[in-house]
């Protein structure tokens, strides 16, 4: 098979996620397409793309908490579905669990590969950091619920700190770019990056220990 073929580019986020509930319903129908992958048929490709986006992206959105990580992360699934369709077992897992399990892969890689730069860069633990190296797939929805708490917390923040920090952690920029973006001198970007986070981790314990007392 030729893996240099491009797959799909990036999920519309537009669909209805209620589309995708429907089309979990086929899954049983979704097996063949996978062996016809294997053989090299963009055809099939294409149908798996449609059957499955919406739901992929909502993953991946739940647990990197932006659209543009999210679509690429989708886009990375579809790649991997096309490199690796042969390797598909479906007596291991039938097919939306393996599209489920690539997603939340692909994912977390994105998000820790995110929060490690930025712990290098400001020597702080990242609040959006998962604790739970292999979280299943209804611990997503949790995911989702600390994204929003992040953003809530965010609001919080001084406006220069929180776009800073937006910049750096939901755009994936360096402290270096960020610096060029905001036309800051770097060590002014790492300050107060810095201090953003350190106060971000602190209204997020806070609103944590209120839930828990609720």
């Amino acid at each position: 098979m030729d893996e240099s073929k491009a797959a799909p580019g990036p999920v519309d986020p537009s669909v209805s996620a209620a589309a995708a509930a429907i089309r979990t319903e086929r899954s049983e129908h979704w097996a063949p397409w996978i062996a016809e992958i294997a053989a090299g048929d963009e055809s099939a490709l294409a149908r798996l793309y449609d059957a499955t986006s919406t739901l992929v992206y909502s993953l991946a959105l739940r647990v990197v908490g932006n659209p543009a990580d999210a679509e690429e992360v989708a886009a990375d699934v579809y790649s991997q579905v096309w490199r690796s369709a042969g390797s598909y077992d479906p007596a291991r897992s039938s097919v939306l669990g393996w599209l489920v399990m690539m997603t939340r892969s692909r994912a977390i890689d994105r998000v820790r590969a995110r929060t490690e730069r930025a712990r290098r860069e400001t020597g702080l633990e990242s609040p959006f950091e998962f604790r739970d190296p292999r979280p299943a797939p209804e611990d997503l929805y949790s995911f989702g619920q600390r994204g929003r708490m992040v953003r809530g917390a965010l609001s919080a923040l001084p406006q220069e700190q929180r776009e800073l920090i937006e910049l750096s952690f939901f755009q994936g920029l360096s402290h270096a770019e960020v610096a060029e973006r905001k036309t800051l001198p770097l060590g002014t970007v790492k300050t107060r990056i810095r201090l953003g986070i350190t106060k971000l981790r602190d209204l997020l314990a806070s609103v944590e220990e209120s839930g828990h007392g609720s």
